[in-house]
């Protein structure tokens, strides 16, 4: 296990250092992090699977695809892994994605742990960091009091949508806690869904929204 987790850091590393600073290899060792408080309570799971998983699960986001990029299966079949480990791998990486409240189902545990780590880093003061890091890599507005916050969107109405950055704490980060799935993730969940809340009161007061 871990000659394929080391294989698998020493590739992906350079391709999230060209990734902005919402989605870096900083992001990655938070979400390692948080899987790791998880794994701790879940003994079921597939430690080689969840990290795995942890390490692929943006090397193939929308966002930042690129051709320059190996896919998450050649890095799989690069580091050596077995078949079956790899369908489990590329299934926890499909249940990651919020995709706008339309994410696949979860299948496993291990896929549980994985988008419940992963959208821990999503809120909280790191996911306030994130939001406003990723809006100004793409040139966003901070705030903008007129916008509509969408409900009930498709994957492609989600993504088809450059929203200002606070608008995106309503269509998404606020709804993460409610979204958990481990009991780990929903008690790690509580604190930083209250600590953004007050970010945005406070917000509020200071533009007088």
């Amino acid at each position: 296990m871990i000659k394929t987790i080391e294989k698998c850091m020493q590739i992906v590393i350079g391709i999230y250092n060209k990734f902005d600073a919402s989605h870096d290899f900083a992001h990655i060792e938070r979400v390692m992090k948080n899987a790791e408080e998880i794994l701790v309570r879940e003994p079921s799971a597939n430690e080689e699977v969840v990290r795995l998983a942890v390490l692929l699960h943006d090397i193939e986001d929308a966002k930042y695809k690129s051709d320059d990029n190996p896919s998450v299966l050649d890095i799989l079949k690069e580091i050596g892994l077995e078949d079956e480990l790899t369908k489990k791998v590329v299934s926890c990486i499909e249940s990651v994605s919020f995709s706008g409240g339309n994410a696949k189902d979860i299948t496993s545990i291990d896929g549980a742990i994985v988008r419940d780590a992963d959208r821990l880093d999503a809120i909280g003061a790191i996911g306030i960091a994130r939001t406003f890091a990723f809006g100004g890599a793409r040139g966003r507005k901070l705030y903008d009091t007129d916008e509509m916050v969408r409900v009930n969107m498709s994957e492609t109405e989600y993504r088809s949508k450059e929203t200002a950055s606070v608008t995106h704490f309503y269509e998404k980060l606020l709804l993460l806690k409610e979204l958990m799935v481990t009991e780990e993730g929903k008690r790690l969940a509580e604190q930083r869904h209250d600590y953004m809340e007050g970010f945005l009161k406070q917000l509020d007061r200071e533009i007088g929204s």
